[in-house]
């Protein structure tokens, strides 16, 4: 019998794990992951940035979390030996209605608290010779890290005070009762007081399997990068974000260089054919049939159909996904575009057809489950996992858990 079983192995649900184990020392844990070992999806598949919390409502929870996240995941990486870099963020307006929108930006930053400056087309060509615009906004305190590798080390830290984790065990079924929760892998039967889920892709299937009817359906939308060739590793300074339009999900098209030196273009965002499918031709019959059923999901594909088909067909030719990047960087070519991973964001749409932006949860008596956890969910990995496990002490004193009081203040310190 556990006290506790963490379902998911990406960075939320290690970062949990962390902060759970600090919390109560102990307790007999175990995180379950089906793949062979941490950050297989999404937080493997993303473009390493450490965002600094330019977009989001002030006082919401993402402004909230992302700000905390950007400290707490330097002071992470310090910590342990990671390798990060404060590159620094420019967001390039190139024409007059991205020099309003910008203005309404420098208004949200203002807000969110972030140190930023304001640069003329002068001062933007000064930071960055190869990137033109009528002017930009400077965030210094965004970055760009592995966020593989911060998960391989809060996994490190998990196992040393004492969690168990396994790799290759999938999740195939789960029973809630009175005193305990049931978890079914492909090979095992195991029992615990208490169950927290950080599932991702598969969140709303694996609250299905407690029995719940959830008014969410994760629908997968996968970001496809291009790689520049070596000889443009020193094409731009900082990461390059264009001004992204209100009226769209997702922020467009950017150039971002990546710890390793090189520098990606992306991402698009297109409807993927698989939850897990990260190439064109990744197609699940049944995945597809499920989206593609699913009033919610048609409702928001409805709404986006005219820029949906323009994220198609840029997916299928480059000379579209070239014009967004040369808008900012015209001495890029489409020669320059080479393959590169894409990602597969978990995006969960609600059942009257509106795509949730801030985080979900759905909890029963003996289980936490994270429905929802929105970019910038890796950046903001360590206070989100904090806020989880503060969810988790409600559960077990709500059921009278006869676990030693909790360390709040433990969970604090190691969120900030």
């Amino acid at each position: 019998m556990y006290d506790f079983i963490i379902i998911g192995g990406g960075i939320v649900g290690m970062s949990t794990a962390m902060h759970l184990i600090k919390v109560y020392p102990d307790a007999k844990m175990l995180l379950l992951e089906k793949e062979s070992g941490p950050a297989r999806h999404q937080t493997g598949h993303n473009s390493g940035v450490i965002h600094a919390g330019v977009y989001y409502t002030p006082g919401s929870l993402k402004a909230r979390f992302c700000l905390e996240g950007n400290k707490a995941t330097k002071a992470f990486c310090t910590q342990h030996g990671i390798r990060f870099d404060e590159c620094g963020k420019l967001l390039v307006a190139t024409n007059d209605l991205e020099m309003q929108r910008m203005k309404a930006l420098w208004e949200r930053t203002a807000a969110n608290g972030l140190e930023r400056y304001w640069l003329s087309a002068d001062e933007l060509r000064e930071r960055e010779p190869n990137i033109v615009g009528m002017g930009g906004i400077f965030v210094p305190s965004s970055g760009i890290v592995n966020y593989a590798q911060v998960t391989a080390a809060m996994a490190a830290e998990f196992q040393r005070a004492g969690g168990e984790i396994r790799y290759g065990a999938e999740v195939v079924g789960l029973q809630e009762q009175a005193n305990e929760v049931i978890v079914r892998t492909q090979r095992d039967e195991l029992h615990s007081r208490f169950l927290v889920t950080c599932s991702g892709l598969m969140a709303d299937r694996v609250v299905g399997m407690l029995g719940l009817r959830t008014e969410f359906v994760i629908c997968p939308f996968r970001g496809e990068y291009y790689l520049l060739p070596k000889q443009h590793n020193q094409i731009v300074n900082h990461l390059i974000y264009p001004i992204p339009d209100p009226s769209m999900p997702f922020l467009g098209v950017h150039l971002t260089r990546m710890i390793d030196g090189t520098v990606t273009v992306g991402p698009n965002a297109v409807l993927a054919m698989k939850r897990e499918g990260y190439r064109k031709t990744d197609v699940s019959p049944s995945d597809l049939f499920q989206t593609l059923t699913t009033p919610g999901i048609l409702k928001v594909l409805a709404k986006n159909f005219r820029p949906g088909l323009i994220e198609m067909k840029n997916s299928l030719f480059k000379g579209g996904y070239l014009k967004q990047v040369q808008k900012y960087c015209p001495s890029i070519i489409k020669a320059d575009l080479t393959p590169y991973p894409a990602g597969v964001r978990a995006q969960a749409v609600s059942r009257d057809g509106k795509l949730i932006d801030d985080f979900l949860f759905v909890n029963t008596a003996r289980s936490v489950n994270v429905c929802n956890a929105p970019s910038p969910a890796a950046t903001s990995a360590i206070p989100i996992g904090a806020y989880i496990v503060e969810k988790v002490c409600e559960q077990v004193g709500l059921q009278g858990g006869s676990f030693p009081k909790a360390d709040l203040s433990a969970n604090q310190r190691a969120a900030s």
